[in-house]
């Protein structure tokens, strides 16, 4: 941190000059980057902010306008304080035009009645400014060092958010584009402290730029993404408060370090599986990425042992059935071991079937039947057998009902197993939410999906959640400050079908207060809610934060 007015007034060099302030006593905290010595009258045109001026008034203007117009300069391009000497200008008191305008700014306004050298005041300053500035350097080198580790590591985000909790000395919270929490350490503070009502409170910190502080929540906020892809915010809580003037947050590095190691962390560590199911994973994100043509695809899946030639093709996505998620970020053992899981239940159901994760909480399998295996069969076969395997493993967390078993409609060729294991994906996501036996039989199929489930499949994606703030984003904001329902108004009036009446009896107002309620929506988000396209968009969005909710 560079010193402060006061730290400058309370070197050894300025005592001898007996200081005393007359003015902006209450803002002696503002930082000192530079000395500048000078007699003229319009200095501040050769300042650019954070200089203690010092003078001897000398040359000062005579009459109160100019006085004030001289401090008004000072101020406006952010000087730290000014400092006047007695002796060859003034003898006992200032101007009275002049500590009342220092006053009126907040400008420290000091005066010395001792007559100083001033090139030792200089020399005493600026050596304070060069040592701040090397214990900057050396923090940064601290912190860069630290953060290198983690990374070469391959640290887990728990880790790092733990490590910048740590150096900052306060609470910091990881969460996504949908303000939910994946990580965070408290710094000692209680977690219903830190955590409580997080949502809306985050929503209401918009600092500009990719870090930024928000002085009316006292927070520090930094974007998390790599290669253009923004997915979160490293935050570190803070105290409200404005920062000094012409101050950047000392912790502004340091989380930029940690938003860094978080987003490098998200591109090269993987769950460490086996080396077969990273290749049955490789091999499934070539086919549902097109990264792969056909012909590759079905001759690597031959060198694994799974023919995809001349058989029918069946995409299966697993999910498991569980109460509270301890962590969002907690998942990866448990993940693997489901997918292992998977795989031995393919091998006692006697299938053939590429076995891997397809993102953070699902398993893919893309089953390869020959011509006289029976499809439903074999998928029955298969549920039973991965619910016994599942139940007999006794994993914590796992539901009585088993895992969740989606199941996509058979394809005859390789170039449409994409969309056999999209379709699965979608019933998955579709199923989830499904009570236990929700399914015509032992797994799901495409009846179960509708639109809740297209959205919840797509609920961790960034372009999904961008639309529904930019849909949502100002009425969200809007009931976060004002702790208002207008949201659940607009939700209302939607699944009441427009109808304005029904929607009022359902929300238990009068009509002319719900209505009053429906203005304030179209004013708030710039709509015309009798437009049926703004209300199916707006609709499509109250669903979508519903999956990126839940």
């Amino acid at each position: 941190m560079l010193p402060t007015v006061a730290r400058v007034l309370d070197l050894e060099v300025m005592r001898r000059g007996l200081p005393q302030v007359v003015a902006g006593a209450d803002h002696l905290e503002r930082p000192v980057r530079w000395v500048h010595v000078s007699e003229l009258p319009d200095v501040a045109g050769m300042l650019s902010g954070g200089e203690l001026v010092l003078t001897t008034g000398i040359a000062l203007p005579e009459d109160r306008e100019g006085l004030a117009r001289y401090v008004r300069e000072l101020d406006e391009v952010g000087v730290a304080g000014l400092v006047v000497e007695y002796g060859r200008r003034y003898f006992d008191a200032l101007p009275r035009a002049l500590v009342n305008a220092a006053e009126q700014r907040g400008l420290p306004l000091v005066t010395l009645r001792r007559e100083l050298r001033f090139v030792a005041v200089t020399e005493a300053v600026h050596a304070l400014v060069v040592n701040s500035q090397l214990e900057q350097l050396r923090i940064s080198e601290s912190v860069h060092h630290v953060f290198n580790e983690l990374v070469v590591e391959g640290a887990e985000p728990p880790e790092v958010v733990r490590q910048v909790a740590r150096m900052a000395g306060g609470p910091v919270v990881l969460e996504n584009l949908a303000h939910q929490v994946l990580a965070h350490d408290t710094a000692g503070r209680p977690e219903a402290e830190v955590l409580e009502d997080w949502e809306r409170r985050s929503r209401g910190v918009r600092p500009a730029g990719r870090t930024g502080h928000d002085p009316r929540s006292g927070w520090l906020v930094t974007t998390v993404g790599a290669r253009g892809q923004d997915w979160g915010r490293l935050v570190l809580v803070q105290e409200p408060g404005p920062l000094p003037v012409g101050e950047t947050h000392p912790h502004a590095m340091l989380l930029e370090r940690g938003a860094s190691a978080l987003a490098l962390n998200r591109l090269v560590v993987r769950d460490r599986e086996s080396l077969e199911r990273q290749t049955h994973r490789t091999l499934l994100s070539g086919i549902l990425t097109h990264a792969l043509t056909v012909s590759e695809a079905a001759l690597r899946a031959q060198a694994l042992g799974v023919p995809l030639e001349g058989r029918r093709l069946v995409g299966v996505v697993l999910r498991q059935r569980r109460g509270p998620i301890p962590a969002a970020l907690e998942a990866q053992a448990r993940l693997r071991d489901f997918t292992e899981l998977a795989a031995s239940a393919v091998r006692a159901s006697r299938l053939s079937a590429l076995v891997g994760a397809l993102d953070d909480e699902a398993v893919g399998l893309l089953i390869s039947l020959g011509a006289q295996q029976e499809e439903h069969a074999s998928l029955d076969t298969f549920s039973a057998t991965l619910r016994r395997m599942s139940a007999e493993a006794g994993r914590e967390g796992a539901d009585p009902a088993g895992p969740v078993v989606a199941v996509g409609s058979s394809v005859g060729s390789v170039r449409d197993a994409r969309r056999t294991l999209l379709e699965a994906a979608q019933v998955a996501d579709a199923a989830l939410h499904d009570g236990p036996g929700g399914g015509r039989s032992s797994y799901y199929r495409l009846p179960d999906v509708r639109l809740r489930g297209l959205l919840h499949l797509l609920r961790d994606d960034a372009r999904l959640q961008t639309y529904v703030e930019r849909e949502l984003g100002p009425l969200l904001a809007h009931d976060a400050e004002h702790n208002g329902q207008l949201v659940q108004m607009l939700r209302i009036y939607l699944e009441q079908g427009r109808n304005k009446s029904a929607a009022a009896d359902a929300a238990h107002l009068s009509r002319p207060s719900f209505y009053d309620r429906l203005h304030k929506v179209e004013r708030i988000l710039g709509v015309d809610l009798d437009q049926v396209e703004s209300c199916l968009s707006l609709h499509v969005a109250l669903l979508a934060l519903d999956a990126v909710r839940r």
